[in-house]
């Protein structure tokens, strides 16, 4: 699949979602979890997501993760325990997607923030994967990941 980095404007969607601070280590597990409850949670509401479910990075330090794991949703649906209603940041966003191994996304990130400084976009400090498919289904040269991260013009 070939991709290329683009800048667009989005929208703000209602999603479900689960924020916690975690750890790498932690992350995986955490992961299942969170999409999971909020599938079961759907499932009750008898509603089904509107997208591919995602991970919003607030912050990526050395020894923990603020991290928000969710799905977009078709209309606002109220929240449940920690699983909370909220929607997704609107404005100009750079996009790109992925095909291949998570652990390819390292790289992938650098080229996304080198286009960004050539164009002289601010990162709002936040950003968004989304997955479209999930390593126990394909392999991993065929994952398939959204990158989105909001910026300034």
């Amino acid at each position: 699949m070939e991709s290329k980095i683009e800048l667009t404007s989005m929208g703000a969607k209602p999603v479900l979602s689960v924020r916690v601070v975690t750890t790498i280590g932690d992350l995986p597990a955490l992961i299942n979890d969170s999409y999971r409850r909020i599938a079961d949670y759907l499932a009750e509401l008898g509603e089904t997501p509107a997208d591919a479910p995602f991970a919003a990075y607030h912050r990526l330090g050395t020894q923990d993760i603020d991290i928000e794991l969710g799905v977009p949703v078709s209309v606002n649906l109220p929240g449940k325990d920690d699983i909370k209603a909220g929607e997704t940041v609107s404005g100009d966003a750079v996009v790109y997607m992925h095909e291949g191994p998570y652990t390819d996304l390292k790289p992938v990130y650098e080229k996304i923030f080198e286009w960004i400084g050539e164009n002289k976009c601010t990162p709002k400090g936040l950003y968004y994967e989304y997955y479209f498919n999930s390593p126990g289904g394909v392999s991993e040269k065929k994952l398939a990941t959204r990158i989105v991260i909001p910026v300034e013009k």
